[in-house]
């Protein structure tokens, strides 16, 4: 069996998930209440892009939590610091320095819409800002939020103990190496609608 074997069989596998867990859900209909498995590995996809046969969602973040050993966070946790804030002082808004999957999808959305200078120029700076830069990014958290809260999604769970040796971390990896053309010959390009 080769890479694209594999492929088809991991896709195959999110498949089956699918239709174990009743289907894709989106952060923006999800809460803390729902059932969610205290450990466990998400695959996001974006909407609009599919495999090269044109008519299977492809996946673009995987992720887990609870990599390092005695972490104590859960997987509803880090699905809310993608999702963003409900309420509070900046609803809508979320912090991309707690969330790479928001860092990166600020960078992309700072990359195709309009935003004041001094947001760009601060959101890649540091793991914490002033209030006054804070503000300044609210607008585009709040996209990112919007954007990431309609992304469909799929999980598994995986209830091991935490700790960089553990089963989501070796799934995650193993994923984002299957998924990734990374200096190697392109299979499993997008068809972007």
């Amino acid at each position: 069996m080769g890479r694209l074997d594999d492929l088809e069989r991991f896709y195959n596998l999110l498949g089956e998930l699918s239709r174990k867990v009743g289907g894709y859900r989106r952060l923006s209909e999800c809460n803390g209440q729902m059932g969610w498995p205290q450990r466990g590995v998400y695959f996001f996809f974006e909407p609009g892009e599919l495999r090269e046969d044109g008519r299977t969602p492809r996946v673009v973040r995987v992720g887990t939590h609870a990599l390092k050993t005695g972490a104590r966070s859960t997987f509803w946790g880090r699905l809310a610091q993608h999702k963003g804030h409900s309420g509070g002082f900046s609803p809508g808004g979320g912090n991309h320095r707690g969330s790479v999957f928001r860092l990166h999808v600020g960078t992309a959305l700072l990359n195709t819409r309009a935003y004041p200078p001094e947001v760009g120029a601060n959101w890649e700076q540091g793991q914490n800002a002033p209030p006054a830069v804070k503000a300044s990014e609210y607008a585009l958290e709040r996209d990112v939020s919007q954007y990431i809260g309609q992304m469909p999604f799929l999980w598994v769970d995986v209830p091991d103990e935490a700790g960089p040796h553990s089963d989501r971390g070796l799934i995650e990896v193993g994923a984002v190496a299957l998924l990734s053309n990374y200096e190697k010959p392109p299979i499993g390009a997008c068809v972007c609608n």
